[in-house]
C-alpha cells in the first residue's frame, strides 16, 4: 500500500524559508527539498563527515564506516522506505544526509566531553548543533548565515525522534529564528528518517564489530533475530563460507527490519486514521516504526552493541583518550582565546565558550588530534583499526 499524497510532505505547500532569496539567479529544475537536499551535499560540514567517527576513532582500515559513508548508507534505506510508502524521498533523503552533521569529532565520546567541558555555558548537543550549523554557522551565500532551508527540512532535523519539549540552547536559538513546533510530532519523511537511522547503524556496527574482530560471532548468534537470520541464509546457501554468510547477514538484516517497519507504520498510519500531513503532525503519536515484536529484538541487539562494542574493554581505553583530546582543547582554548582563529571568540564570556564549542565540534577527528598535538602535548590512541 503506498499512502494518499496528502500524507506526504508537497514541496509546492512548504511553508518556506527563514529568508527570502532572489529569483534571478540559475536555479535549475529542482523544487525546495531537492534543493535542501543538494545544499546539504555541497555543504563544508558534510564533506567533513567523511573524516569523523562513526565506531572507530581515526581508522586505518579502509573498509570500516565513517560518519559520511554511514550517513550515505542511512539516506539509501530512509529513500528505499519513503518511495515504498509514497513520501516525499527528497525531504527524507535530505533529512537522513544531514542527521549528524552536527556531530563533533569520536563521534558520542567526544560529544559528552564537549558537552561536559562546556557545561557553563548550556553544554553541547549535536542534535542542537546540526540546527545550528545549517541555520549559522555554514555561510556559502551572500544575503544570509545559514543554508536557509525549508521550514520542513529544518522541522524534520530538530524533532525526527520525536516532540522536543525542553530543548537545549542551540535548538531554542534555531526555533525563535523561525518556529519549528517543538512540541508536535513531524512529518512521517522525518519519522522513516530517523528509523532508517536505526536500521544503518544495527547492522552496519555489526559488520564493523566482526571485521575488527571486537565482536564474537557466537555471541551474536546467541540472539534470536541473528540466529533467526543466519539459520535462513544457511538453508539457502548450506555451507556457504562464514565471511560471506556475514555480508549476507547484514543485508538479510537490513532488508528484515525494512520490511517490518513498512508493514507496522501501514497498520499504524491506517489505525490513527490520518489524512494528511497536518493529522501526522497533530496526532499524538510515532507513526514510524518497528513493530511490537520487531522492537523487542531490536532493543537487544542494541544492547549487545552496546555491551560488546561501543563499551568493550578494546574500545574503552581509546573512548577515554578521545575525551581527554576534546577536555583538553576546550580548557586551552578557554585559558588562550586568542589560539582560536579569527572569528570563532565571540563577545561575552558565553559567547566565547560557545564558539570554542563550534570550533571544536567543526574538527575532524585528524585535525583535533593535530591541534592537540601542537597545543598541548602527544595523542595516544591505544588501537587502531
Amino acid at each position: 500500500m503506498i499512502f494518499p499524497k496528502d500524507l506526504a510532505a508537497q514541496p509546492e505547500r512548504s511553508r518556506g524559508r527563514a529568508f527570502a532569496e532572489r529569483a534571478d539567479g540559475p536555479r535549475g529544475p529542482r523544487d525546495a527539498f531537492q534543493r535542501d537536499r543538494d545544499r546539504i551535499v555541497h555543504s563544508v560540514a558534510f564533506r567533513r563527515l567523511r573524516h569523523k567517527t562513526q565506531v572507530f576513532v581515526a581508522p586505518d582500515g579502509d573498509h570500516f564506516r565513517v560518519r559520511l559513508t554511514h550517513s550515505i548508507e542511512v539516506a539509501q534505506i530512509g529513500r528505499s522506505m519513503a518511495r515504498a510508502l509514497g513520501l516525499n524521498e527528497d525531504l527524507t533523503e535530505a533529512l537522513c544526509l544531514a542527521h549528524d552533521l552536527g556531530h563533533p569529532p569520536f563521534g558520542h565520546a567526544g560529544e559528552d566531553s564537549l558537552s561536559a567541558a562546556l557545561a557553563d555555558a548550556g553544554g553541547f548537543d549535536h542534535n542542537g548543533h546540526t540546527l545550528r550549523l545549517v541555520t549559522r554557522i555554514e555561510a556559502p551565500y551572500p544575503d544570509f548565515a545559514g543554508l536557509n532551508l525549508s521550514w520542513e527540512t529544518l522541522e524534520g532535523l530538530a524533532k525526527h525522534n520525536g516532540p522536543v519539549m525542553a530543548p537545549g540552547w542551540a535548538l531554542a536559538q534555531a526555533d525563535a529564528g523561525f518556529e519549528l513546533q517543538l512540541d508536535s510530532w513531524p512529518s512521517l519523511e522525518a519519522q522513516v528518517a530517523a528509523i532508517a537511522d536505526d536500521i544503518a547503524y544495527d547492522n552496519h556496527d555489526i559488520d564493523d564489530g566482526l571485521r575488527a574482530g571486537i565482536i564474537d560471532l557466537g555471541e551474536l548468534l546467541d540472539l534470536p533475530l541473528v540466529a533467526r537470520l543466519w539459520g535462513r541464509i544457511e538453508d539457502r546457501h548450506p555451507g556457504l563460507d562464514p565471511s560471506r554468510k556475514v555480508k549476507a547477514l547484514v543485508r538479510d538484516g537490513i532488508g528484515t527490519m525494512v520490511g517490518d517497519v513498512l508493514d507496522e507504520t501501514r497498520r499504524r498510519v491506517a489505525q490513527a486514521g490520518v489524512t494528511n500531513i497536518d493529522a501526522v503532525r497533530g496526532c499524538g503519536r510515532q507513526l514510524a516504526g518497528f513493530s511490537p515484536a520487531m522492537e523487542v529484538e531490536e532493543r537487544a541487539l542494541k544492547r549487545f552493541l552496546y555491551d560488546r562494542l561501543y563499551n568493550s574493554a578494546a574500545l574503552t581505553p581509546v573512548r577515554l583518550e578521545a575525551q581527554r583530546v576534546i577536555a583538553n582543547l576546550a580548557a586551552a582554548y578557554r585559558a588562550d582565546p586568542a589560539l582560536l582563529p579569527d572569528g570563532w571568540a565571540g563577545e561575552g564570556e558565553t559567547s566565547r565558550l560557545r564558539g570554542i564549542a563550534d570550533y571544536i565540534a567543526g574538527m575532524t577527528d585528524g585535525f583535533a588530534i593535530r591541534s592537540h598535538e601542537r597545543l598541548v602535548g602527544a595523542v595516544n590512541l591505544p588501537a587502531k583499526f
